[in-house]
């Protein structure tokens, strides 16, 4: 857990923390049609035992009745989403696309002053799936590269170490290696749903 940790301190100072705010285009396709990797069903548990993601998600999106309700509002963003997913079948399997009740005509929310963290923050992620033509897509990229080169480096670490583990022989030493190797291994492992075993 304190891995996690900071992890999560770090990403807030190296990505939120950095995320220009200028470069959405206001067309509101981010709100109109979302998804999540948790089926609803789950959510909606999840909530009632105070999650407070699952909360503030579902106090502010709406399911769609279907997949074809959710291609009327935005067919170009569902199939980007089904693009990205088409290799993860535990993503599609219980698949939802909801929309903002808040999302106004002119693309405006209506409580943008007292907006929830979800929506200030979005897109939190890098591998955040934004819609097709989205002002963030250039730099999301770019910050995607920048994981990639985080993972190549930690996999050429621990080649390092391996080499040098041959050549060790002092039991503290290869205790403190090993430590090196499990952080080194978590940060592939945090990247691994979006394909960091390749990179």
């Amino acid at each position: 857990m304190q891995f996690y940790n900071e992890y999560m301190d770090s990403y807030e100072k190296n990505y939120l923390n950095k995320r220009p705010q200028n470069l959405c285009l206001m067309c509101g396709k981010c709100c109109r049609v979302v998804t999540t990797g948790t089926p609803h069903s789950e959510l909606v548990e999840l909530a009632a035992r105070g999650d407070v993601y699952a909360k503030e998600f579902l106090e502010i999106f709406e399911p769609y009745p279907s997949i074809e309700d959710a291609r009327k509002a935005s067919n170009d963003t569902v199939e980007n989403i089904l693009l990205h997913l088409k290799n993860d079948s535990k993503a599609t399997d219980n698949l939802t696309f909801y929309y903002c009740k808040y999302l106004q005509e002119d693309n405006m929310c209506s409580r943008y002053e007292d907006r929830m963290t979800l929506c200030k923050h979005f897109p939190s992620s890098p591998w955040a799936i934004v819609p097709p033509g989205c002002g963030f897509s250039g730099w999301l990229f770019l910050k995607r590269e920048e994981d990639k080169e985080r993972v190549r480096k930690a996999k050429e670490e621990l080649l390092d170490l391996q080499v040098l583990r041959t050549k060790l022989t002092n039991k503290e030493t290869l205790e403190k290696l090993e430590l090196v190797e499990k952080k080194l291994n978590k940060t592939i492992e945090l990247y691994k749903k979006y394909g960091s075993q390749d990179w």
